[in-house]
């Protein structure tokens, strides 16, 4: 990626916004269009095993993995936000960052066919990846958005339920994706996220690198500063759970720095106000 800046880009935080941004679709980009199943020997978001392997790890079982149609789970993500939603008949599922497709088929099966799943992602090369999937998996409620999940393509008071596999930490606009996404949920919605959070500070060598942003290494937030964001947004019963047994397979994301040191996979859940009033949102 060039390091050349567009003049035309405005402020240093645009600059920078614009140039994270850029490093990660240029990442999940390659990841989409590569031959081999999972990211390969990259590091970050996965441990370079086979996505099925890797899935076992990030919480989920044997009968879900099968139930998916191969191609549509790249062993990227840090949890299972799916099985943290709880999801009901009927409901209307938001995934942000939906890469193939592997959480948005998982929380189709769970909806039924009365129920809806929307995936965006801002790589087109992902969206057009997780649409061939559609067909491969017979949903037929589920469809793709290719958009940034600081600016959804989605209607207002529109969701359910929100969900996300270890993207948020990718956003350089954390504050206003939580004001998008208090935006489309329904009063009552509810966001169920796994994502990774800052418990050191990485060094200043990796955090000042776009690439390392990318690779979900440098771009978490603090426990605390997510608490802050959450509530200053109008989210409500926030709870932020690290979990401790993630750093089996961070710590295989990067081969020269052990990075569960710095960030852990946690669980993420919020609810939007049944009447948002009084919300500062």
């Amino acid at each position: 990626m060039s390091e050349k800046m567009d003049r035309t880009e405005g402020t240093a935080t645009e600059r920078d916004a614009t140039t994270q941004r850029r490093a990660v679709r240029n990442r999940y980009a390659n990841i989409a269009t590569a031959t081999e199943t999972g990211c390969g020997s990259d590091g970050g978001c996965c441990d370079g095993e086979p996505a099925t392997a890797g899935s076992e790890r990030l919480g989920y079982s044997a009968d879900e993995m099968e139930s998916v149609a191969t191609g549509a789970d790249l062993g990227l993500g840090c949890g299972n936000p799916t099985a943290l939603a709880s999801l009901d008949a009927g409901e209307t599922v938001l995934d942000l960052g939906s890469g193939a497709g592997f959480d948005c088929f998982l929380a189709a099966q769970a909806v039924g066919e009365t129920g809806r799943v929307i995936g965006v992602d801002m790589t087109a090369e992902m969206v057009e990846k997780a649409r061939d999937n559609v067909a491969k998996n017979g949903a037929t409620n589920v469809e793709f958005r290719l958009g940034e999940i600081e600016h959804l393509p989605v209607a207002d008071e529109t969701v359910d339920v929100i969900i996300s596999n270890c993207v948020i930490n990718l956003s350089p606009e954390k504050s206003q994706m939580f004001r998008e996404a208090f935006r489309v949920l329904k009063p009552g919605g509810r966001l169920a996220i796994s994502d990774v959070v800052m418990t050191a500070s990485v060094p200043e060598s990796v955090r000042g690198n776009p690439e390392s942003v990318a690779a979900c290494i440098s771009g978490a937030s603090t426990v605390d500063d997510l608490i802050a964001m959450l509530a200053e947004t109008g989210f409500e019963t926030v709870e932020i759970t690290p979990k401790g047994e993630s750093a089996e397979f961070i710590g295989e994301w990067d081969d020269t720095l052990d990075l569960s040191d710095y960030i852990v996979s946690a669980t993420i859940t919020g609810e939007k106000p049944e009447s948002d009033t009084d919300s500062l949102a």
